[in-house]
């Protein structure tokens, strides 16, 4: 299975802006359960689209700027980015099959 990748705000440029494949950013913490319950989810998304797909975490207790910046005022928050730009996102829980259904269309 795919790796997700650890992103902090000094290195969420290179990680997600720069990429050159869309990218699943999962914001969440790690008091959050409703983001421990999504962390499964996303793992499998990783594997799934594994090739076609980056997938990264953000900590928002760790990457407070990042978070900021994208206006993150709930975690789990879920972006899909594509060269740089913000394509898509969801609050809260997802299913498997609904963000499997966002990254279709941004891929």
């Amino acid at each position: 299975m795919s790796q997700v990748i650890e992103v902090t705000d000094s290195t969420f440029e290179a990680e997600v802006l720069k990429s050159t494949t869309p990218v699943l950013v999962d914001f969440s913490a790690t008091w959050c359960g409703p983001c421990k319950k999504l962390e499964p989810v996303v793992l499998e998304i990783a594997g799934e689209f594994e090739g076609r797909l980056k997938v990264v975490k953000v900590d928002v207790d760790q990457a407070r700027q990042t978070a900021a910046k994208f206006g993150v005022m709930s975690v789990p928050t879920v972006f899909l980015f594509k060269a740089g730009e913000v394509k898509d996102q969801h609050i809260g829980l997802a299913s498997k099959s609904m963000l499997a259904d966002k990254v279709q269309k941004v891929l």
